[in-house]
Formats: C-alpha cells, sequence, structure tokens
C-alpha cells in the first residue's frame, strides 16, 4: 500500500488506499498500459468510443460543443464504455473556452485587471458547477506563465498577467475552489512559459532564466501551487537550460523538452519541489516535442522521463502499440509504469470516482442554467474592460459629434475555425442610432464619409498562430491601404476583444481598449463604455505599453 498518497496532494483515507492497490493488482499488463492515455473526444462519434474500448484509457479530454443533449448523451457513453472511471479532463479557462451554453466566464487576463481574488473564486465556482454537471473532473488550469514576451500568441490572454505575486494570488484560488469542488486543479506550463515569445505548438521554446531568477518567478509559483495541494501538473515542451547544464554535459541535452526530461521531471519537480502529484504531459503531437526524437520513442520516454500520464495522440492504436513494446522492452521500466498507474489511480480515488457516479443529465444542468449561480458574470466581464489611453477627449462618442461609424474588424477569430465569426458590436452601435458601414476589401478607404472610425480586433490567445499583429494589409483590404493611418484625418478608437498588445503596431491610434475577450457581454459592455455609460477599468495585469515610451501618446 503507497503511504505516500495519505499525505498531500490525494490525502486517502484507507478505503481509497484499499480501492487503488485492489484495482491496479486486478489490471492486465494491457490495462495498465491503456491507463497511461489521456485521448481528445471531440467528434462524439462510434470510432471514438471504440477507441475507448480498444485502448482502455485512463482519461479522456472532452472538448464541449454547441448542443447540450449531445454532450451528455456522450459523456454517459463515455462512462458506459469504461471499465476503470475515466479522468475527464478540459481547458477550463473561461473567455472562448466557456461551454457554448452556460455561462460566459471572462479569461484569466481579465479577471487578473480586476486585481480581486474573490472574482477569480467566484468565477472558477462557476466554470466548477457546470463542468461537474458535464461529468469533467479534471481542469488544465490555472496557467501560471507570465506575460513576459509581449509577443507570446500563446500566453496572451491566458495567463494571470506578467505580476508574480497577482498570479500567486489568482492562481491559487482558482486551484482550491477547483478542487473544493471535486475537479483536479493542473499548473501549467512546467517549467514556465512566457520568457520565449515562440509557440511550443511549433518549436521547443526555451525558458532562459538564470536559476536565481527562475526561483524568483517560476520556483515561487509552481512551490505555491504544490503548497496548495495542486492535483496535477502539466509539464511541457519547453527547456530550462540552466538547470540542466549544472547537471549535463551533452549540450545537445540542454535543450530537450521538459516534458521527456527526467532531470526536470524527478528532479526538480519531484525532489527539489517536493510534488508527489500527477504529472501529465502537454499534447504530445506539438512540435516543441514530435521534433525532438521519432514518435516511438517520443510515446516511450514521456512515461520513462518522468511524466505519468500521455496527452493526445498521433495515432491512438500505433500509440498505444508502441507504449506496450516499450514497456515490454523494458524501455518504460516496471517501477515507472507501476509508478505512474498509480498516481492516476490516487488521484481518480481522491476526486472519488471509485465510488458510483450518478448518471449526467440534460435536466440537472437546466436547472442549474435556472439558478442565480452565475449571477455576477455579467457584471464581471463588464468590470474586465480597460481604457488604455484616450487621447483628444474622443471618447464618449455620441449622435452629434459621431452620427457616421465606420467599422473595420477581422472579426472573431479561432484557431479551429477557419472562418472569423462577427461581432455583434456593429449591430449595437446601429441599434443606439447611429450610420454604421462595416468595411469590406474592396471598398475605398474614404474616411472623409465618416464621423468616427472603429477598429475591432478579437484574437484571444492563439495556439499555432506564433504572434499576433495587426495585419494592415489584410485590415485594409490593400497594399497601399496599408500604410495609411486614418486617425490623422478622423476620430479612431482601436478596441482588442482578445490579445492586449496590439498598441505596438499603431502606437498612435489616439483610444485604446482591451476587452480581452470577445464574449457578447463583454461587448456590450465596450458599447456601453463608448457611449460614457460605463466606467472603463483602468488597471490591467500587464502592461499594454510593451514597456515602450512611445505607445502611451
Amino acid at each position: 500500500m503507497n503511504e505516500s498518497f495519505r499525505n498531500a496532494p490525494f490525502f486517502l483515507g484507507d478505503t481509497e488506499l484499499t480501492w487503488v492497490n485492489t484495482t491496479y493488482s486486478e489490471l492486465t499488463l494491457e490495462q495498465k498500459v491503456g491507463q497511461l492515455f489521456n485521448l481528445i473526444v471531440r467528434a462524439n462519434s462510434a470510432e471514438e468510443l471504440s477507441l475507448i474500448d480498444t485502448i482502455e484509457p485512463g482519461a479522456v479530454t472532452k472538448f464541449v460543443g454547441q448542443d447540450l443533449d449531445t454532450e451528455v448523451k456522450m459523456m454517459n457513453q463515455l462512462r458506459s464504455h469504461s471499465v476503470i472511471p475515466l479522468l475527464v479532463s478540459g481547458d477550463l479557462e473561461g473567455g472562448g473556452m466557456s461551454f457554448p451554453f452556460g455561462a460566459q466566464v471572462p479569461n484569466q487576463l481579465g479577471l487578473a485587471g480586476l486585481k480581486d481574488e474573490s472574482a477569480v473564486e467566484y468565477c472558477t465556482q462557476v466554470i466548477a458547477q457546470e463542468a461537474k454537471l458535464l461529468g469533467i473532473n479534471w481542469s488544465f488550469t490555472p496557467v501560471v506563465d507570465i506575460n513576459a514576451k509581449f509577443r507570446s500568441a500563446v500566453v496572451g490572454t491566458r495567463s494571470y498577467g506578467s505580476d508574480v505575486d497577482v498570479i500567486e494570488t489568482m492562481s491559487r484560488s482558482n486551484i482550491t475552489t477547483f478542487q473544493k469542488n471535486g475537479i483536479a486543479a493542473t499548473a501549467k506550463h512546467w517549467p514556465g512559459e512566457g520568457f520565449d515569445d515562440r509557440d511550443q505548438h511549433l518549436v521547443t521554446t526555451v525558458n532562459p532564466l538564470t536559476m536565481s531568477e527562475w526561483e524568483e518567478r517560476y520556483g515561487r509559483l509552481y512551490r505555491s501551487a504544490i503548497d496548495n495541494n495542486v492535483m496535477s501538473i502539466m509539464s511541457a515542451h519547453i527547456a530550462l537550460p540552466e538547470y540542466v547544464k549544472a547537471h549535463e554535459d551533452n549540450p545537445a541535452e540542454w535543450w530537450r523538452p521538459a516534458s521527456v526530461s527526467k532531470l526536470l521531471n524527478e528532479q526538480l519537480l519531484r525532489g527539489e519541489l517536493g510534488f508527489n502529484g500527477l504529472i501529465v504531459s502537454d499534447a504530445t503531437v506539438m512540435a516543441g516535442l514530435s521534433s525532438w526524437t521519432k514518435r516511438e520513442n517520443v510515446v516511450a520516454e514521456i512515461i520513462e522521463n518522468g511524466c505519468d500520464m500521455l496527452l493526445f495522440c498521433k495515432d491512438p492504436v500505433e500509440d498505444y502499440a508502441y507504449m506496450l513494446k516499450a514497456v515490454r522492452e523494458g524501455r518504460v521500466s516496471e517501477t515507472r509504469l507501476e509508478q505512474s498507474v498509480m498516481r492516476i489511480l490516487a488521484m481518480k480515488a481522491a476526486l472519488g470516482l471509485h465510488e458510483k457516479q450518478e448518471e449526467i443529465s440534460s435536466s440537472k444542468f437546466n436547472d442549474l442554467l435556472a439558478s442565480d449561480y452565475a449571477n455576477r458574470i455579467p457584471e464581471l466581464n463588464r468590470r474586465t474592460v480597460h481604457l488604455v489611453k484616450n487621447r483628444d477627449d474622443i471618447l464618449p462618442i455620441n449622435l452629434e459629434r459621431h452620427q457616421r461609424v465606420l467599422v473595420v474588424s477581422t472579426g472573431i477569430r479561432h484557431v479551429f475555425s477557419p472562418i472569423p465569426a462577427p461581432l455583434s458590436v456593429a449591430n449595437m452601435l446601429k441599434n443606439e442610432g447611429f450610420e454604421v458601414t462595416e468595411f469590406q476589401t474592396g471598398m475605398a478607404l474614404n474616411v472623409k464619409e465618416y464621423d468616427l472610425l472603429l477598429y475591432l480586433n478579437a484574437d484571444e490567445s492563439m495556439l499555432v498562430k506564433s504572434h499576433i499583429y495587426i495585419d494592415w494589409m489584410v485590415l485594409h483590404g490593400g497594399f497601399g491601404n496599408a500604410m495609411y493611418r486614418p486617425w490623422v484625418d478622423i476620430p479612431t478608437v482601436m478596441v482588442s476583444f482578445g490579445h492586449p498588445y496590439l498598441l505596438y503596431d499603431a502606437p498612435k491610434v489616439p483610444v485604446y481598449i482591451n476587452a480581452y475577450s470577445p464574449l457578447l457581454e463583454v461587448q456590450k459592455a465596450v458599447v456601453e463604455g463608448l457611449l460614457g455609460r460605463l466606467s472603463f477599468n483602468s488597471n490591467a495585469a500587464i502592461d499594454p505599453f510593451c514597456g515602450l515610451e512611445q505607445l502611451r501618446y
């Protein structure tokens, strides 16, 4: 019996420990190997259910679609196809990752600007209540990365900003609230993203800090999460060369991704920081890992070098075969297999999954929606909108001075959707009596016909985007227009419903607003603010001026 599971972060009693040991002893080798996998479930298909039957994974990650009844049916099917109870994970980050039929919760960066720990607790409680009723029991949050490089599209709106004090306070509230509600929290992305402006989806990124600098920032954040009993940590495809150099003479190894680094997972995270929870890899299909070595090696090294669970597969059946072969050949040791599977089972027991689970039902979720469980969310969304600058007192706008409005927008862009979705701001202004024209490629950019120009950008953190920037040629619809800046001729307002650093590409725009998210309530708040009916937030958790004095004026 593994007595260490009586302690943090799982705190198992006799009943739970007995279940863990009994369950482990009854598993076949094939079933133990299956427990190491966290499979993606997106299509709600018979093919995906067949994979559950074949591999018997320890976990699935559920991407929730638009229809509640479909999601409920699929979750009950997933459970019925699983002999051992499933961990069901999701990126419960709020913002654009909110459940389509649930409360539209602010993202981490928007919340951080409120400097209000109780707001994080409230929003996390809302997400947790919804997630539990959908059968989700494992959140891949909080993101404890630091917005140090403003060009990083992958950190952007997902983190609690750049102030370590704020990140620590907010992440502790996130962890405590999720786990109080029976959902395991996950601190990510180990050993710390944000000082490399590249994206680990595309390349192995590097945490370049000295170890004293790392300890002041990420060491502090991860120690805090561990002290707060976080149940899991996500090991990412990020190198920490200054630590590895002290223990490894081979320069090629200095840039090894943490997800396959025994030094970073076992020596630093477990040994020095004392973490005894579950280490899950980041998605193993990312180029930050897949560019490191052949797939067969990747699959084995994930577990042998310290992760307990492999997240997402290139080909699930093939990856399972690779893992089983590696175990049989000793490239994944019996010790590591046992450690990993026991931790996976321990986390399931800590979440109460060893007990009979209630059936997921649409009616329970609808009852929740009918209650006042999320009544503060609209108000919190309104409070997140940050007025960064208002040169020449252009705001508030009104019908007397700004009757004719030209809206130039990229729409809401999402990595999983090739077609941008429209924002609602133009229609909201029309309903207020403004004459609104929405710019289309091919139109003449003749600002003499208008009284106000409104730029609307909506890029939340974009995976595989590398960098987010204003593409003036696309925005203005052509080469010549790309070099024209209309604010010299017309009052101009720029709003970012996502990435908060667009001033870098438009330093002289007279009015700039960071709204952090394109949620409908946020769009409403922006319109209210433009009209002077709402007091904008004056704080931020990041520097929207990117450290450049030029952008302030």
